[in-house]
């Protein structure tokens, strides 16, 4: 039964992508009124769950062929321009890290829960 806990992989891999899309809200938010500055964004969890899932990790870039696990795709949201070609919206951006604030309590909660359970099956509380 607990040969393979990945469980607990996914929900921390969940709360590090919460982390990383709180940090590039937050930076948008500070770029607001920048001119000519693109508002960037995280892919969705879903699409980069597998590629963290399969990939090696390692220590180092070069160790193992492996990846550090700490470099993510950023790209560009494309959204309407202002007239001093800044793309950021603040609607948009309180949206995103709400979401992110979600996500994150989210992953700690599946964590929190699979723990008691595993707490529970070897009788301790």
């Amino acid at each position: 039964m607990f040969q393979n806990l990945d469980v607990f992989r996914t929900a921390m891999a969940m709360a590090r992508h919460a982390g990383l899309q709180q940090a590039m809200s937050a930076q948008n938010i500070a770029n607001a009124d920048t001119p000519g500055y693109r508002a960037k964004a995280v892919p969705e969890f879903s699409s980069t769950l597998r590629e963290s899932m399969m990939s090696q990790l390692a220590t180092r870039a070069g160790h193992l062929n492996g990846t550090t696990g700490r470099d993510v795709d950023v790209t560009r949201r494309d959204a309407e321009v202002d007239p001093n070609g800044n793309t950021v919206s603040l609607e948009e951006e309180m949206v995103f890290a709400v979401g992110a604030k979600r996500q994150h309590d989210r992953a700690l909660a599946i964590y929190r829960n699979n723990l008691s359970i595993l707490r529970a099956s070897l009788g301790r509380r």
